[in-house]
């Protein structure tokens, strides 16, 4: 293959959830079976490049100084969800059960990969702390040691000594998953998050 292929193709691989032979498929998709693709896909790249950045409150997508979810004057200011990232906004955002506003931390605390306060989105979350409009934090950061480390921090270093109600979203079996094929984690956070069955 020519280096300019072979380069394409390990720029595709570096990309989230793609390995060798899905990078192949898409350079070659790209570049033969569909090249018309190719410059709306390039257009697009620098498009999205030069018009959106984070948001300045949440650190959310967003195309101005601020996101639609932070513009948006139906949403309840006084309770924020604080999630690992934009793509977690997202899932919240399509269950349709949230009318809060978010804060989008962008990682999550890990020692051992080099992951420190000073990496993440601490320093806007402790300021929206600060100012005294929030009520309540709803903790939605993955159930794993770095989560938990996350959460701990949050409780102890941002919101301690505040009258901030605090919470950690339940845990458990996915719907339509059995008992049988659940991991002893997930098992456990779904015993310790049940509730009153009426």
């Amino acid at each position: 293959m020519s280096s300019a292929f072979e380069r394409l193709q390990r720029e595709i691989k570096q990309l989230p959830g793609l390995g060798y032979r899905s990078a192949e498929r898409i350079a070659l998709h790209l570049l033969v079976e569909k090249p018309e693709r190719l410059e709306g896909l390039v257009e697009a790249l620098k498009e999205a490049e030069a018009a959106v950045g984070r948001c300045q409150l949440c650190g959310n997508l967003a195309e101005e100084d601020l996101c639609s979810v932070c513009q948006d004057e139906d949403r309840r200011k006084e309770t924020i969800c604080i999630v690992e990232q934009v793509q977690d906004l997202i899932a919240m955002e399509r269950s349709e059960s949230y009318k809060g506003l978010y804060h989008v931390l962008h990682g999550k605390l890990s020692p051992i990969h080099g992951v420190g306060p000073d990496q993440l989105n601490f320093a806007s979350l402790e300021k929206r702390l600060a100012e005294g409009q929030v009520e309540e934090l709803i903790l939605a950061l993955s159930n794993d040691v770095e989560g938990e480390a996350t959460c701990h921090y949050i409780t102890e270093k941002l919101a301690s000594g505040k009258e901030i109600k605090t919470s950690r979203i339940g845990f458990g079996l996915p719907s339509g998953g059995g008992v049988l094929y659940a991991d002893p984690v997930t098992l456990k956070s779904a015993l310790e998050g049940r509730r009153d069955y009426s």
